[in-house]
């Protein structure tokens, strides 16, 4: 089950957010994240949050409707997003994809990012920007890229080193590779061959990819 959690971002382009969303998946809104969902003109079945972020007549609107609200108090230790990946997952979500995560503010943007290497979560997550995606890679995973030829993909180390950086089917090649933190060595790489694949074997890496 793909669970779509729509985030309180700023969006400019709700037909770019609209590809991302596919018959079947369960949707689940951050707070004020439902007034993108109902823009789309879709319905949550769960809003997750302390609900500072949404007209209390919008909420009696999705409750009449058999929305569920499960309000959590304003003040605190997690994020709204944070609470909905952790309704997602009791829910049975085997695959999570954020929506409206950037934009607005700067450190609710890095905040939700960065989420995504928390912990080591359960099931692949993943946000969602235009057309862009992002995601985490552990020590001794490999990724399989989703860009097609000339596609635009960029590693970014998020601990102190990536090591044994390895690159399969993108221009700019790397064998056994080290990343250190801050380092823009590996950004702005190019898919030449499809499938393309990227593996590291220690450390925690961002991976953005242009689809």
């Amino acid at each position: 089950m793909r669970t779509i959690i729509f985030v309180n971002g700023a969006v400019s382009d709700y037909g770019a957010l609209a590809r991302w969303v596919q018959a079947g998946d369960t949707i689940i809104c951050a707070d004020g994240g439902v007034t993108h969902c109902m823009a789309l003109g879709y319905r949550p079945q769960v809003v997750v949050g302390d609900m500072d972020s949404v007209d209390p007549d919008t909420l009696h609107r999705l409750a009449a409707d058999g929305v569920e609200l499960e309000r959590h108090p304003r003040h605190k230790d997690q994020t709204d997003l944070e609470l909905a990946l952790e309704r997602a997952l009791r829910d049975g979500a085997d695959e999570v994809l954020i929506l409206g995560a950037l934009g607005g503010r700067l450190d609710q943007a890095l905040a939700n990012i960065l989420i995504l290497a928390q912990r080591p979560w359960p099931v692949p997550i993943a946000v969602a920007e235009g057309n862009q995606v992002a995601s985490v890679l552990h020590g001794g995973e490999t990724v399989t890229l989703r860009g097609s030829r000339g596609s635009t993909v960029s590693l970014i180390p998020l601990s102190n080193e990536v090591t044994g950086v390895t690159y399969s089917g993108l221009e700019y090649d790397l064998t056994d590779a080290t990343i250190s933190l801050g380092s823009t060595r590996a950004v702005s790489n190019v898919v030449s061959e499809s499938p393309a694949t990227i593996s590291i074997s220690t450390g925690l890496a961002l991976i953005v990819q242009t689809l």
